[in-house]
C-alpha cells in the first residue's frame, strides 16, 4: 500500500482494500480478506462497501478542511476586539490609509512624468498605459523608430535619477 498521508480519504481512495486507521495502526482489508471472512458475500457487496467507505472519508475530510478554514490567527483576532468583523474605526483607518498611499502614489507619479519633456512624455505613457510598442508609436509620431527607442532611453534614464534622488 503507498503512503498516502494526506487524509483518511486518500489513503482509502488510492488503496485497492478498504482501509481502517487506528490510533496506532492502520488495516487494510482486501477484496480476498473480505471474502474469506464473509464466505456468504460477493465482490459485488465489497465494491459497495468500499464506496460507502470512500464517502464517509470523503465526508469527514471536507468537514476537517471546513473546520481548519475557521481557524483564525491570535493577531486577528487582537486587531478585530476578538470579532471576526472589523470595527468601523479599524475599516475607516484603513480607508484613509489607502486613500493617503494613492494620493501619494499620485503625487509622486506626478513629478516623475514632470522631470520628462511633453514628447517624452506623451511616448513614455503610450507605452506604459496604452501598452504600445515602439513601432507603433514612430508609426504614429510619423518618426524613424529609432528616435523613439532613444526617446524612452532617455525618459529612462530621467526618471532613474529623478527616482535615486528621492
Amino acid at each position: 500500500m503507498k503512503n498516502y498521508t494526506d487524509s483518511d480519504y486518500a489513503i482509502n481512495k488510492f488503496s485497492k482494500g478498504i482501509v481502517y486507521r487506528f490510533a496506532n495502526e492502520v488495516v487494510e482489508i482486501t477484496l480476498e480478506d473480505y471474502l474469506a471472512e464473509n464466505p456468504d458475500k460477493t465482490e459485488n457487496d465489497f465494491v459497495k462497501l468500499k464506496s460507502l467507505s470512500d464517502e464517509m472519508y470523503l465526508d469527514k475530510s471536507r468537514k476537517e478542511n471546513n473546520q481548519t478554514r475557521k481557524n483564525v490567527s491570535m493577531t486577528l483576532l487582537e486587531e478585530t476586539d476578538a470579532t471576526f468583523v472589523p470595527s468601523y474605526e479599524t475599516m475607516l483607518i484603513r480607508r484613509i490609509e489607502k486613500e493617503s498611499k494613492r494620493q501619494k502614489d499620485a503625487a509622486l507619479i506626478k513629478e516623475i512624468l514632470g522631470c520628462l519633456t511633453d514628447i517624452q512624455r506623451r511616448r513614455y505613457l503610450m507605452t506604459i498605459q496604452d501598452k504600445m510598442t515602439t513601432r507603433q508609436i514612430a508609426v504614429i509620431d510619423r518618426v524613424s523608430h529609432q528616435s523613439v527607442v532613444e526617446c524612452l532611453e532617455a525618459a529612462n534614464k530621467k526618471i532613474k535619477k529623478f527616482l535615486s534622488n528621492t
